[in-house]
């Protein structure tokens, strides 16, 4: 049975952002994520629904963010090689900016919130659900935008807990949860952001 969000017990606005009033900001699609050690379970599907988002604020003229992981020379999230550029499908253009960060949460350490008015929609897509996503939309939550979260725009992995391994899909519904439950709107499918 579901109970009450801590959203709903708040009055906060349970609609998804309109897509041409918000900035898109999408999060770590980052080569690392499409192959060996930090393969993320539904990537492709991600990738796609990532993209598909991707080209339609284009087409409204919404104002896109890419944020990008640097862990350092030789890391799996070396920015500076393949491994860890941004995946070519939704690569940025001209007068996206890119922010570089080096924790979860993009907007710490970083000028994400300088690209953001006060109190706006945030569209948040990208990788790892359980990890920089749902960390990003607790910090523009606390930023004092309001985040929608794409579900169908986001992936991640299983995760070893306690002697057991945690299967993806469940580790993915429950950061979405955690997300919808306080710091922000999710939508099964990109689709629903309009």
């Amino acid at each position: 049975m579901s109970r009450t969000t801590l959203r709903e017990l708040n009055g906060f606005d349970q609609a998804p952002a309109k897509l041409a009033e918000s900035t898109l900001v999408l999060i770590d699609f980052q080569n690392t994520y499409t192959q060996g050690v930090m393969e993320l379970d539904g990537w492709e599907e991600s990738l796609e629904a990532g993209a598909q988002l991707l080209a339609r604020a284009r087409a409204a003229g919404t104002k896109v963010v890419h944020v990008i992981n640097d862990g350092g020379e030789g890391t799996p999230y070396d920015i500076r090689v393949e491994i860890g550029q941004i995946h070519p499908k939704v690569a940025p253009v001209d007068g996206e900016p890119v922010i570089v960060k080096q924790v979860p949460n993009a907007f710490v350490g970083t000028d994400l919130a300088s690209h953001l008015e006060e109190g706006q929609d945030v569209v948040i897509a990208g990788w790892m659900t359980h990890m920089c996503v749902a960390f990003t939309a607790q910090g523009a939550f606390l930023n004092g935008n309001r985040p929608t979260v794409a579900a169908d725009a986001t992936a991640t992995r299983s995760l070893p807990v306690a002697g057991t391994d945690v299967p993806a899909e469940q580790v993915h519904q429950g950061a979405l949860a955690t997300i919808a439950d306080l710091y922000g709107v999710v939508v099964a499918s990109q689709k629903e952001i309009v």
